[in-house]
């Protein structure tokens, strides 16, 4: 799309937004549940598709959808529950009321590693809360973004509504910075890496606009001497390996107790071994390719720094010789905590193994990275683990023990803390930032007491 595309689709789909604000929300609800409907009708096909243009293995491609279709589910409950209280007025004939209402037009920028999901957690509570939506999806996933959208735009115009209320431009930084600038995006969501998110998020507050952010994440996930290693092998393999290293939420530190430090290495690099590589329409795979040649070109000079600062690859390391954009997934131990490379958020499958002794400094240690999104740690240790969810814990929007850092579910609110952007999607009270809040004071009787017992006669 050009910009004369956006423009037009941005009038479009604010005429649009005049008809789904005066629906009521259960009613806004039900056709979000139509939505959940079509895309369950659909889900081979489009978790096909994402597979093919995103290079995930299929059951992924199928699960990101079902995501999409799990928000709806979520949402069809929501439209029938938001709202605000009615809180107590300190004045005699007045009552005083929170009401929320739609921000308006909810601009929705997603990146190409869940094409899917990240649309149908803004869009599915961005809808019942009144709002019409802008989506631009990764360049280099529009054939997902566009079947997603007919089948929104099918789902809408089949109840006579204006297929406008989920808009799509597909294009690339040019469509991106027009949103970011323009003053008709009443909230802009961007799922994406910190750098770009700060130069988004500095165009946004220029304008006094409102932005929810989901960037980058430098996992971690600790295992203290007492872990059951039956959780930690196969739970560190998921968050390390799975979607190929490329889930915001991937492990890449594994901070070990240092007594069982050779242990886990030894059983981890088994279990690597075992990692079905190959097509990922393939229903025996479980690894497919990382997405693009540059992602390729990225791991290979992670992996040069990481020997570089001390590090020896204890498993993969190499790109794989085969057509697609293969590499070998990868295990580097022996760097210091703070390293260089440990510090820098590579979206590529290495995993990061490092030592320690004591609880407070591995603690330090999770929380001294900029990003803050997902954590875990695997424990017996009834204190140690309400040590790790307070105050002095972990500083991360998630919070994980004994599972692993990836595959959130919906019902929680989702994202992170510092340099992963502070922005809350999917579930919770996430509703909230998809909608403006007004207090309101009525009174219903003949007098006008004042606030505070303030006289003005």
């Amino acid at each position: 799309g050009s910009l004369e595309d956006y423009e037009e689709t941005v009038k479009k789909a604010k005429e649009a937004w005049k008809v789904w604000a005066d629906i009521p929300a259960p009613k806004r609800g039900e056709i979000v549940r139509q939505i959940g409907d079509a895309l369950r009708q659909k889900i081979k096909v489009l978790g096909s598709l994402v597979s093919l243009e995103m290079g995930k293995i299929f059951v992924e491609g199928v699960g990101e959808v079902q995501e999409y279709v799990d928000v709806c589910d979520y949402a069809v409950g929501l439209s029938r529950m938001i709202g605000g209280p009615i809180l107590p007025s300190e004045r005699p004939g007045h009552a005083l009321i929170e009401q929320w209402n739609p921000v308006g037009l909810v601009g929705i920028i997603t990146a190409f590693n869940f094409p899917v999901a990240v649309y149908g957690w803004n869009s599915a509570i961005a809808m019942i809360c009144g709002n019409a939506c802008l989506w631009k999806g990764a360049p280099s996933t529009s054939l997902v973004s566009v079947a997603v959208t007919k089948i929104v735009a099918k789902v809408l115009e089949d109840n006579k509504l204006p297929g406008a209320i989920c808009s799509l431009v597909c294009g690339g930084a040019d469509i991106g910075t027009a949103m970011a600038k323009d003053e008709r995006m009443d909230l802009l969501s961007f799922t994406g890496s910190t750098k770009v998110g700060k130069e988004v998020a500095l165009m946004v507050q220029e304008r006094f606009g409102r932005s929810l952010l989901e960037l980058g994440g430098n996992n971690a996930i600790i295992v203290f001497e007492d872990a059951d290693l039956n959780l930690v092998i196969p739970s560190a393999l998921f968050a390390a390996v799975g979607t190929a290293g490329q889930r915001c939420t991937t492990a890449r530190r594994l901070f070990l107790h240092e007594s069982i430090h050779d242990e886990v290495v030894a059983k981890l690099a088994k279990a690597y071994a075992q990692v079905r590589i190959g097509d990922p329409w393939d229903s025996d795979t479980l690894y497919g390719p990382l997405h693009t040649k540059e992602a390729v070109k990225m791991f290979l000079n992670a992996v040069e720094q990481a020997k570089q600062q001390g590090g020896s690859v204890v498993y993969g390391g190499k790109v794989i010789n085969r057509p697609g954009n293969y590499v070998e997934p990868t295990i580097v131990t022996g760097l210091p905590h703070n390293a260089p490379i440990v510090h820098t958020e590579t979206f590529a499958p290495i995993l990061y193994v490092l030592k320690f002794k004591e609880e407070e400094e591995v603690f330090a240690w999770n929380n001294e990275v900029k990003q803050g999104l997902s954590s875990s740690i695997f424990t017996k240790d009834l204190g140690r683990i309400f040590r790790w969810l307070g105050p002095k814990g972990s500083d991360c929007g998630i919070v994980n023990v004994n599972i692993p850092t990836s595959g959130a579910e919906i019902g929680g609110a989702f994202g992170g803390e510092k340099h992963t952007g502070g922005g809350r999607e999917s579930g919770s009270d996430s509703w909230k930032l998809y909608m403006r809040r007004s207090t309101c004071t009525i009174n219903y009787s003949k007098d006008l007491p004042l606030a505070q017992g303030i006289k003005f006669q």
